[in-house]
């Protein structure tokens, strides 16, 4: 399905793809999700078999809002990185082995004859908060998003911040302990594996086998302690439950002292902080701040707010459209 582009068209779209689920949306250039939907993702397949599923989602979000096939301006897809967002190339995405080098900006621009452009999913996201969300009136944003994993984003004057090669800000793999677990990426004590979702998971599991006594946790995964996840840490810390409270506790300590790290480099206007484990820990917001102007070099750090991100589970679709709306200007720093 071919759309064509005129300057004027009010919508783009904006995809997320992960390794098991693309979401795509109709996006307005106030950053309003018009409208959404959700398909598979094919990631173990050959690299056509990745892309037919990205664009058969493309084509169910125009096939359940037909009036806005023509007026669409652009496409703005969040992919896994590696990848490349000066030439659109997805590099070697360890959740998505169909596609290595794969050319995914200039393909799914054949399909539809409108621009395309790409990012990783953090980047994205903090582009989304710096014109429509927790970011807007800031002209130096550092967002992160805690969940599986940790990813960042450096939005300055209303632009990602890339670095030479389009592979800055990966903040998830700065290390806080040179003697801590191994992390996925190789390196020892890098604040993702010690404070995204697993890790929270991790040491509640730890505690409860170690330390014993009563805990709701136990309850919610049925007796196995191999069962605890971290939405189970979330709501028992809710409900009062003393062991998921230090578990949480532990991981605001660990943010607190990585986040200091952030502020003492960049400086930034607004910490904006999204993900699923931002909800989690929203009622530790103050204590994460205390925590920040502890450990900071940085005498003015509490000048800095820290804020909870705009879009949620839907920041991927914003931060798509977010890379396609280059009409749209920052507005003035508060």
């Amino acid at each position: 399905m071919r759309v064509q582009a005129e300057t004027k068209n009010p919508w783009v779209v904006g995809v997320d793809i992960g390794g098991t689920k693309i979401a795509a949306g109709l996006v307005g250039r106030h950053g309003e999700i018009k409208t959404q939907i959700r398909t598979p993702m094919v990631a173990n397949r050959e690299a056509k078999d990745g892309l037919a599923a990205v664009v058969s989602a493309i084509d169910l979000l125009f096939a359940n809002d037909p009036k806005t096939q023509g007026l669409i301006s652009g496409i703005g897809i969040c992919a896994p990185g590696p990848l490349d967002p000066n030439t659109g190339v997805v590099i070697n995405p360890p959740n998505l082995p169909c596609w290595r080098g794969f050319p995914l900006a200039a393909e799914i621009e054949k399909a539809y004859g409108v621009p395309v452009k790409i990012e990783n999913d953090a980047n994205a996201a903090a582009l989304a908060e710096a014109h429509w969300g927790a970011g807007r009136g800031y002209d130096h944003i550092f967002y992160t998003g805690l969940g599986t994993g940790i990813g960042t984003g450096i939005v300055f004057d209303g632009h990602i911040y890339n670095g030479r090669t389009g592979a800055a800000a990966e903040g998830g793999h700065m290390s806080i302990d040179y003697r801590g677990p191994r992390c996925g990426c190789g390196k020892p004590g890098c604040i993702e594996i010690l404070a995204a979702g697993p890790a929270i998971a991790r040491r509640a599991r730890a505690k409860l086998a170690s330390e014993g006594g009563r805990s709701s946790l136990l309850e919610a995964a049925n007796g196995n302690i191999e069962a605890v996840t971290s939405e189970m840490v979330g709501r028992a810390c809710a409900a009062g439950d003393p062991l998921a409270k230090q578990v949480l506790q532990e991981t605001v300590e660990l943010l607190s002292l990585w986040l200091s790290n952030i502020v003492d480099l960049l400086e930034p206007d607004v910490v904006i902080i999204g993900g699923g484990v931002a909800a989690m820990l929203a009622p530790f917001f103050g204590d994460i701040a205390n925590g920040i102007a502890k450990y900071c070099i940085i005498s003015r750090c509490r000048e800095i707010p820290l804020l909870r991100a705009h879009y949620g589970e839907d920041a991927g679709i914003a931060g798509g459209a977010a890379l396609c709306l280059e009409s749209v200007q920052p507005v003035t720093a508060k």
